[in-house]
């Protein structure tokens, strides 16, 4: 059909050969996420900045990628997937440069925002492995790229404890541009280009209004409990966000071509499961945070195990590992059961995950059992989800779509770092004349996750019920909201 993209469809060398290449693509940008969060104490020191300045060297990554996913993800769409994922990725290994030379918190902070630019990826990776894969193989490939933002995750924090305790800090960030160097050549050897895209006209107004609405929601979710919830700034900036929002959404419902369409969005099927994706973003982030925080917290405090950075991240591999199994696991499991009955059950094991988590945490044993239960339902979503969105949209709206859930995933996990930072400093006991989060807070913080895996459960109920998931082309959907 006349201005509907097609990607060549000429075989890559391998099935195999790709689904690794996107998988350690979507791996590689995951670990941005978490790549200085073990250094965070000690860059006041080496960079000499004060601690609160120090944590903008996460927020700032969180604010790119939120703005350059749906950006980016539009563009893969009209322009081409390879050519955008050369573009993050080289966004990426310019930012990884700059940090690793400048040796000052500004050039840190440009190249830790330029990284962000590489969480992108993901979506147009699982966008490209729709159009290249044979069909009996998209499931998989798809499910194993998706889990990557949560198997990068986990393996960051020990990653980059391990290379900051052995050689300095600017070595995460050189291993950084190295993989990202290494990810540029094996695309442009491996991936093909696209042939014609879908050349309308790129809705600029929708883009800048979408970038100042999320930097304003994302800046006051993050920054809120350093600033405090009841500040002018925080305040500020959700207002701004809120009536941005407001602005946004009727413009892209009048726009041809817009930069996220709206009514493909409210299609039941996409609605429920980017519905899901938020509380299972939200929850997720849990698992890591606390896991590593509990972990490391002094002996005396009677529940931490004062356990090193390095060795409370190396804790969370298992968790990884075992995320990496169950992707092409729940991916079979879909194609049997329908995405419904998946997604339904990875949030319920989520669920009795942060039950188990709060009823058993004397040991680290427990501990990292407790961590790897919900690894597994959450490797068990993250695999789903992709799936069941790539089922419902057409072709021309792959990587958008899949962006829009990415980002949706990522709001969430932003809002649990502020529920974390808030629980960890509001509920404290005083040992020793010093302040430590209490268990308290630890337990709450799984109460909130276990009951935001459960409000994804209820979400995944109303899906429409689909045998099997096959992430294939399909026609435009209606533009109703209706089943």
């Amino acid at each position: 059909m006349h201005g509907v993209e097609t990607e060549a469809r000429r075989k890559p060398a391998s099935s195999g050969t790709i689904t690794a290449l996107l998988s350690l693509a979507g791996l590689v940008a995951a670990l941005q996420t978490t790549l200085v969060i073990p250094l965070l104490p000690d860059f006041p020191e080496l960079l000499d900045v004060s601690a609160g300045d120090a944590t903008w060297l996460v927020t700032i990554t969180l604010l790119t990628g939120a703005v350059a996913t749906p950006i980016v993800s539009r563009l893969a769409d009209m322009y081409g997937k390879r050519r955008m994922m050369v573009l993050a990725l080289s966004m990426m290994v310019v930012g990884s440069l700059i940090a690793a030379l400048g040796g000052s918190f500004l050039a840190v902070l440009i190249g830790r925002a330029l990284q962000g630019f590489s969480s992108a990826l993901i979506p147009v990776a699982m966008a490209v492995l729709r159009d290249v894969l044979p069909r009996e193989k998209v499931a998989g490939a798809v499910a194993l790229t998706s889990s990557t933002m949560g198997i990068g995750g986990a393996l960051g924090l020990p990653a980059a404890g391990v290379l900051y305790d052995s050689f300095g800090w600017a070595s995460v960030f050189w291993v950084s541009g190295a993989s990202g160097c290494l990810l540029l050549l094996g695309i442009l050897l491996v991936v093909p280009a696209s042939a014609t895209g879908t050349r309308n006209r790129f809705d600029i107004v929708g883009a800048i209004l979408l970038s100042v609405a999320l930097t304003a929601l994302l800046l006051g979710i993050s920054k809120g409990p350093a600033w405090g919830w009841s500040s002018p700034q925080t305040i500020a900036s959700l207002v701004a966000a809120v009536a941005v929002l407001a602005l946004w959404v009727p413009h892209e419902l009048r726009v041809p071509a817009p930069m996220v369409d709206l009514r493909v969005s409210m299609y039941r099927p996409v609605l429920l499961t980017n519905i899901a994706g938020l509380f299972v973003g939200f929850a997720a982030y849990a698992n890591t945070l606390s896991t590593t925080q509990q972990l490391q917290l002094p002996e005396i405090t009677g529940f931490g195990f004062g356990l090193s950075a390095a060795a409370a991240g190396l804790c969370m591999v298992p968790g990884g590992i075992a995320m990496l199994i169950f992707s092409p696991l729940s991916a079979r499991m879909a194609s049997r059961l329908g995405g419904r009955a998946t997604l339904v059950a990875a949030t319920l094991v989520m669920t009795a995950s942060y039950a188990f988590r709060i009823a058993f945490d004397d040991t680290v044993s427990l501990i990292i059992v407790g961590a790897v239960l919900v690894s597994i339902g959450n490797a068990m979503a993250y695999a789903t989800m992709p799936a069941l969105i790539m089922g419902a949209v057409p072709l021309t709206e792959t990587a958008a779509a899949n962006g829009l859930n990415s980002l949706l995933r990522t709001i969430g996990s932003s809002g649990m770092s502020a529920v974390v930072a808030a629980l960890l400093t509001g509920l404290t006991i005083e040992l020793a004349g010093r302040s430590f989060p209490a268990h308290g807070a630890i337990v709450a913080m799984f109460a909130i996750a276990g009951g935001a895996t459960f409000m994804a459960t209820l979400a995944a109920v109303f899906l429409p019920k689909q045998r099997p998931v096959s992430p294939t082309p399909v026609d435009p959907v209606p533009t109703s909201a209706g089943s």
